[in-house]
């Protein structure tokens, strides 16, 4: 099998082609190959197994199941088109398939997993038009054309169509599976395909900027692959001419202005993300500093402003977009996972341009915390979006319609060892600790390193040096910022203790000295077989503080040990409950390794206090409690239920438990579906206004002008005789509105009989509307809606007195 120097999601470095051998212009630090790393720890090791025997066999079944390998036969026209997939992106869930499994056969030969490979690869071919255009959705002639796309080829990419999108994730994964397997069955469908981007685009071609970002950086793997100047030449087109007037562009896209022009991260997180990576690679093959000016300024926008504690980002779904400075609020934190492996890919690409270990240590946050928190522990649920706070409305789901974050996650797992080492001529970078053993060649000479290590759970690591001959070159071992008493670069975050602890490196027994480089601690001299450096990192637990500007921090405060933050999840507390504890911010933290629990997990704990709230009084009962919390990535492994990450020191940033009444001790249902929705009517929680979308809430969106109901069946017959409701409104740029209309019906034997009220139905935004009536005995009231005619409505909370 032929192997070639590989990282995925970075940078591919095999120089295949004499013309890419004789420019030589790129990163100045290039990654070790994960080829080249061998794990066996206890940590990533076992997930990335996971990966490779569980999830990529669930997620090719679950493409087979929900017709996404279905919809190439009918391109090929080995099948009618019928009903098809729900977006025209789902062949990308294939290509970022294949590209998981590509990297996976990097690490281990697999003939049945190859065989299944040449099985899609063919099926994709023969979808594959004679010119080279590769689009199921156009190409199976189905009888209407999805909504987004128009009859002509790419008219739509700007906005929806996502051809060029679809274009770029081919692109990586035929580069993965040429570089895993040497065949190029693969490579030669997404070449006929590039070459065809580069007839139709260009100056005094075709126009059009891509409307979801990813092809630029496919475009630059295949130049680096291929050596196709015009591949390079079509990705920086694409970065060109977005923005520039010709066709109106939009923040949400970030073509709003040149990409030159913009200075602050804006729009949907993803496509902003995999556009400042796709940036760094044409400025890094080109050598234009104007990108990089532009990337340079965002990621300080990111970093200090718009990043979340577990390195997720996109604070909003509305747009599934960045919000405002210092907007991060927690339970609706939108965080998706495909952010958070954009945010790697970026991040490490601009650590290989400058050097820096602020940008590992970005990058380090996101993969223990907001990326790993997108898969659970058995393989085969994912998180979409990944918040900080739940009431239990969160949970991880088999599938999605929209299952890109699925399909990411599965690709990205397999290329964790290409992140631990880097190398810039005769400085070998130490990125990560993790237990592994690596065979790296530099210029002085092949040398063996070889980890060993307890992290994240302990600081200190053991790095054996095994250099074939004795060689001289600078090793340089990153220090990390927490190690350093920085919580995150900048001021977003701050550790509440602030005092310098030592970090005690010693080589071969002895102290040794060292000086410090951009974040480095650098070691240049001369290395013998056997020399052993240690480095014990002080990985105490520290409270986490966010800026005064974070609303939502205040009052507030996160645990975080090392890399890896912490959560307080339901199971682990009395009652279940979280919501409602306090924990001073001057406790005692106590550390507890329970090897049984979610497949072994170091459990902080303190003692702290719980509230909750009495019926018919202003009074509140307190309870002293042990409070335990968890790493981030393990929570919602043990079934939906309250967690928070931010833990309230100030009684006033709590929610005390509310009394039961009526309405909570009541079964919902409702005409939609979607149950993980009924709690928001009765779960208590007070929204602060009806656009209030930092809680859960039942809505029926898409729909408009239909009849809806809410239901509450209760645990007894009860007398009521009031009925409170306060309306979801997103509006003006939501879909969903105050009802045309709605009334309140209780159940008399089978029937539903309206109740007789004595006070209008108020219809108004920002307020509970009220209703009072006849007193009536019964087991059950509903509540019947009228949506608008043009839009939808929703429910915040429903009060039955």
């Amino acid at each position: 099998m032929k192997r070639c120097k590989a990282i995925v999601g970075t940078i591919v470095l095999a120089a295949l082609s004499p013309a890419l051998q004789a420019q030589n212009k790129d990163y100045p630090i290039q990654p070790v190959a994960f080829t080249k790393v061998h794990l066996h720890d206890h940590f990533w090791e076992p997930k990335i197994q996971t990966n490779t025997n569980i999830t990529i066999p669930y997620v090719l079944q679950k493409c087979r199941e929900t017709g996404r390998l279905d919809n190439f036969k009918k391109a090929a026209g080995k099948m009618p088109p019928g009903k098809i997939t729900e977006f025209p992106f789902d062949d990308t869930d294939v290509y970022k398939l294949i590209e998981g499994a590509s990297y996976a056969l990097q690490v281990k030969d697999n003939p049945g997993l190859q065989r299944s490979l040449d099985t899609l690869i063919t099926l994709i071919g023969d979808a594959q038009e004679p010119d080279g255009y590769l689009y199921t959705f156009r190409t199976m002639k189905p009888d209407k054309l999805h909504p987004w796309i128009h009859e002509k080829r790419w008219v739509n990419d700007p906005d929806l169509s996502h051809e060029l999108y679809n274009a770029g994730h081919l692109y990586e994964a035929a580069v993965a599976h040429y570089i895993a397997t040497g065949k190029k069955n693969m490579l030669n469908i997404a070449i006929k395909n590039a070459d065809l981007l580069v007839k139709d685009f260009g100056p005094g071609k075709a126009q059009y900027f891509p409307g979801h970002q990813v092809v630029e950086m496919g475009l630059a793997r295949m130049y680096r692959v291929t050596g196709k100047k015009e591949y390079l030449d079509l990705a920086k087109f694409f970065l060109d001419v977005r923005g520039n007037g010709n066709i109106k562009g939009a923040q949400y896209s970030q073509s709003h202005k040149p990409v030159t022009d913009q200075h602050e991260a804006v729009g949907h997180a993803v496509r902003a993300a995999y556009m400042y990576t796709g940036m760094a690679d044409v400025a890094a093959l080109t050598g234009d500093k104007k990108y990089l000016k532009a990337i340079d300024d965002i990621w300080e926008d990111v970093v200090q402003k718009k990043m979340y504690l577990t390195g997720g980002i996109g604070a909003t779904g509305a747009g599934e977009a960045f919000g405002a400075a210092y907007q991060l609020p927690n339970m609706s934190a939108y965080a998706e996972t495909c952010a958070s492996i954009a945010n790697v890919y970026w991040n490490s690409r601009m650590f290989l341009m400058h050097g820096d270990s602020k940008y590992i240590d970005v990058m380090e946050r996101v993969l223990y915390n907001g990326l790993l928190s997108g898969i659970s522990q058995d393989g085969t649920h994912f998180f979409y979006p990944n918040p900080l706070a739940s009431m239990g409305q969160h949970q991880r789901g088999a599938w999605f319609a929209c299952a890109c974050c699925v399909s990411n996650v599965t690709r990205f797992m397999p290329s964790i060892p290409g992140y631990v080492y880097a190398q810039n001529n005769n400085d070998l970078y130490v990125n990560l600790f993790v237990s592994n053993k690596a065979d790296i060649n530099l210029p002085a000479g092949k040398v063996a390193i070889n980890q060993e290590t307890e992290y994240p759970w302990n600081g200190k690591v053991l790095i054996a040096v095994d250099p074939q001959k004795k060689s001289t070159f600078a090793l340089r071992v990153r220090i990390p910022g927490w190690a350093k008493q920085e919580a995150v670069p900048g001021d977003l975050y701050r550790f509440a203790d602030n005092s310098e602890k030592p970090i005690v490196i010693t080589l071969n027994g002895k102290p040794v000295q060292y000086k410090m480089e951009k974040g480095y601690a650098v070691f240049n001299r001369s290395w013998n077989k056997g020399d052993k450096l240690e480095v014990n990192l002080p990985m105490e637990v520290e409270k986490v503080l966010a800026h005064d500007k974070v609303e939502d921090d205040k009052g507030r405060f996160a645990l975080q040990k090392g890399p890896l933050v912490y959560c307080l999840e339901g199971p682990d507390n009395l009652d279940k409950t979280v919501q409602n504890i306090v924990v001073s911010d001057k406790a005692q933290i106590k550390e507890d390794f329970n090897k049984d629990l979610l497949n072994g997990v170091l459990l902080l704990s303190a003692q702290g206090n719980s509230t909750r709230r009495q019926l018919n009084s202003d009074g509140l009962l307190k309870t002293e409690q042990q409070v335990t919390a968890i790493p981030y990535y393990s929570w919602n492994n043990r079934g939906a239920g309250e967690m928070v990450v931010w833990i309230p020191y100030m009684e006033s940033a709590a929610r005390p438990k509310p009394a039961p009444t009526i309405a909570s001790r009541s079964k919902v249902s409702s005409s939609i579906r979607n149950q993980r929705m009924f709690t928001a009517l009765n779960d208590q929680y007070e929204p602060r206004n009806s656009i209030d979308n930092s809680a859960v809430y039942l809505h029926w969106w898409p729909k408009n002008n239909t009849k809806e109901w809410i239901q509450y069946d209760f645990e007894k017959a009860e007398k009521v005789s009031e009925s409170s409701v306060y309306w979801f409104d997103d509006g003006p740029f939501g879909g969903c509105r105050i009802p045309a209309s709605w009334k309140v019906l209780y159940k008399e034997g089978e029937n539903w009989v309206p109740v007789k009220n004595s006070t209008d139905y108020e219809i108004a935004k920002d307020k509970y509307n009220t209703v009072k009536f006849e007193p009536v005995t019964t087991t059950a009231l509903r509540i019947e809606v009228q949506l608008p005619e043009k839009q939808s409505a929703g429910v915040h909370e429903w009060i039955v007195k």
